[in-house]
C-alpha cells in the first residue's frame, strides 16, 4: 500500500449525530513513552496529561463536496492523547495523538486504515438511548459506559483536577489538530474544521474500557465528560511538515 494514501490525501466531512467525550487525567509522566517525537504531552499545573475517549455516531462520512448519499455512516470509538506541537514557524499547536480507533463496520476499518493511519480495528458496539440516557458497550472490547444528561447544572467529576468549569473546558475537545509521526523527518498534521461545537457537561453513571486498562497508567481519573449533538464537520488535506530535528 502506498505510504502516501495513509496521509489523508483529500479533504473529508461528515455528520455527528452526537459525540460523546471522557477526558481522563493522568500523571504526565506516564504518556511519555506513547508519544513520538517531538509531540509533547498538553498539561494542567505541570502535573496533569489527558487521554480522551470520544465515541461519535457518525453519519455520511465522504470525501468533501460529494453528496451525502454517497457517504459512509458507522461509530467510532477512538483514544486519544492531548498534545502540542510548535511548527517550523515556532506556532505552537495544540491537537491530538491518536493511539486506536475502533468502528462496528468492517468497511470503515478497511477505508480508515488505507488513507490514515489511526489504527481501525471492528468491534462490537451497542447502543441504547431512552431520552436522556445512553448506554453504549462492547462484549468483544470490554467497553462499558452509561451517561446521563441531567436537567440542571451538574458538578465536575470528583476526581477532576479541574477547579471550576470554565478551565475544564480547554480540555473537553476536540483540539483542532490531529499529528502523526510518519518518519523520523516529517509529521502529518491534519487539521478538523467543525461549528456548532457546544459540549454540554453529562452525568457519568458506569465507565470501563479495556484499551486504557492495558495501557502503562498507574491510575487515571475522569476529568470531564460531555456530549454535542448534530455538528458538521470536515477535515482538510494532510499537510505533511519537514522537521529539521527531531
Amino acid at each position: 500500500m502506498s505510504l502516501n494514501l495513509k496521509n489523508h490525501p483529500f479533504a473529508v466531512e461528515a455528520f455527528f449525530k452526537y459525540s460523546i467525550v471522557l477526558t481522563f487525567a493522568v500523571p504526565k509522566e506516564q504518556l511519555y513513552s506513547l508519544l513520538p517525537t517531538p509531540l509533547r504531552a498538553e498539561t494542567y499545573n505541570d502535573q496533569w496529561g489527558f487521554i480522551a475517549v470520544s465515541m461519535v455516531d457518525t453519519q455520511h462520512l465522504r470525501p468533501k463536496g460529494f453528496p451525502a448519499f454517497m457517504g459512509n455512516s458507522f461509530f467510532l470509538i477512538g483514544y486519544r492523547i492531548f498534545v502540542q506541537y510548535t511548527n517550523q514557524k515556532g506556532k505552537r499547536l495544540r491537537g491530538l495523538y491518536i493511539l486506536k480507533s475502533q468502528t462496528n463496520k468492517k468497511k470503515m476499518e478497511l477505508l480508515g486504515n488505507i488513507f490514515t493511519h489511526y489504527n481501525y480495528s471492528t468491534t462490537d458496539i451497542i447502543q441504547i438511548q431512552q431520552e436522556k440516557f445512553i448506554r453504549i458497550s462492547s462484549n468483544q472490547s470490554d467497553i462499558k459506559l452509561s451517561i446521563q444528561e441531567p436537567e440542571t447544572t451538574i458538578s465536575l467529576p470528583a476526581s477532576s483536577p479541574f477547579p471550576d468549569w470554565n478551565i475544564d473546558r480547554r480540555y473537553a475537545g476536540p483540539l483542532p489538530f490531529t499529528f502523526t509521526k510518519i518518519s523520523d523527518k516529517q509529521i502529518l498534521i491534519i487539521e478538523g474544521v467543525r461549528s456548532k461545537w457546544i459540549p454540554q457537561p453529562v452525568e457519568v453513571r458506569e465507565y470501563s474500557f479495556g484499551f486504557l486498562d492495558q495501557l502503562p497508567f498507574s491510575n487515571y481519573h475522569l476529568a470531564n465528560a460531555f456530549i454535542i449533538r448534530n455538528i458538521p464537520y470536515h477535515w482538510k488535506k494532510g499537510v505533511i511538515e519537514h522537521v529539521k530535528s527531531l
